[in-house]
């Protein structure tokens, strides 16, 4: 088993991870973690983890698990917004076939209001991004 593991760990946290680098070779042939730094994916910061110097190789595996990290995050924000299309789809049907008055009532406004924010953002975007293709033609 410990010869499949990966040499670094990453427990991922909100903004990044505690980074790990994984030892299986000792004399109790059991699987050691040691923390080595501390990395933010928002603002691209890696700490090292106490008195620590980090390896050219640690920073070449930090910012390759950055990148990755941050393409794994980007694909879950566009499959959020397909799933949420897949609400609404879902919801309109509720509403049209069995929702009763007193359920309308309750979630109509709070809708309204979200459908209306939503596609005020998608309007002003959509026309955004018109005007910079007209620019750069």
């Amino acid at each position: 088993m410990s010869a499949d593991l990966p040499d670094y760990y990453f427990r991922v946290r909100e903004n990044g991870a505690f980074v790990f680098r994984v030892d299986t070779e000792n004399r109790q042939r059991r699987i050691e973690m040691d923390q080595i730094a501390v990395v933010n994916i928002r603002n691209g910061e890696i700490k090292p983890h106490g008195q620590r110097a980090l390896s050219d190789q640690d920073i070449a595996e930090i910012k390759s698990w950055m990148e990755a990290r941050a393409a794994t995050l980007a694909a879950r924000d566009t499959d959020d917004i397909h799933r949420a299309i897949d609400h609404l789809n879902h919801t309109a049907h509720w509403a049209n076939s069995r929702a009763t008055d007193a359920q309308l009532e309750d979630v109509t406004d709070a809708l309204l209001l979200a459908m209306h924010d939503l596609r005020s953002v998608l309007v002003r975007k959509k026309a955004d991004r018109l005007m910079k293709d007209r620019g750069a033609e």
